[in-house]
């Protein structure tokens, strides 16, 4: 099928040359490369994906947090301990 209208997009010089070094490495034109990666792009996809991630964010944020009041109840666990040994020692003193 023959392209037979224009889109045209802005950019920086640095973004065409980008885009121009993606297209020459994939053997197509720029207009043709830019037409594949719009028809693939699918931001149903990346939502879900996102979701996803943020899923996991929220579930190892949960077992770090749990870590973490663990961590500190073992230490004032200890921290107990040490005090009682420290009264014991200066009464056997």
């Amino acid at each position: 099928m023959a392209a037979t209208e224009r889109v045209p997009v802005l950019m920086t010089t640095a973004e065409k040359k980008r885009i121009s070094s993606k297209a020459q490495k994939a053997g197509v034109s720029v207009g043709e490369f830019l037409r594949r990666a719009a028809a693939s792009f699918s931001p149903e996809d990346d939502n879900e994906a996102l979701a996803g991630l943020l899923a996991q964010v929220e579930k190892s944020t949960a077992a770090a947090g749990q870590a973490i009041d663990d961590a500190l109840a073992h230490v004032e666990a200890s921290n107990r301990r040490i005090a009682l040994m420290e009264a014991k020692a200066r009464r056997a003193a």
